[in-house]
């Protein structure tokens, strides 16, 4: 996958997250591509760790799925650190 590709996936999977899991999140739509593409890398860890699914390769919907669930993941954990502090 390409660069430009990885920052389109980034931003759908970002968005999704952002729209399930609504609530004071940091940044606009920069971010909202950072949060998507670490929940790709987030996604495929878990997924391949659960035996569900791989590495996110594609841009087919399993991978986008893949990339918002960790995306969701990624979000949850940063509102727990946030909430400590």
């Amino acid at each position: 996958m390409g660069i430009f590709s990885w920052i389109i996936l980034g931003l759908i999977a970002g968005a999704l997250a952002k729209w399930i899991m609504p609530g004071p999140d940091p940044g606009g739509w920069i971010v909202t591509i950072v949060i998507g593409i670490v929940g790709a890398f987030i996604g495929g860890w878990v997924g391949s760790f659960v035996g569900i699914g791989g590495p996110v390769s594609g841009f087919g919907l399993g991978d986008i799925v893949t990339a918002t669930i960790g995306a969701i993941i990624f979000l949850f954990l940063y509102r727990m650190l946030k909430r400590r502090h």
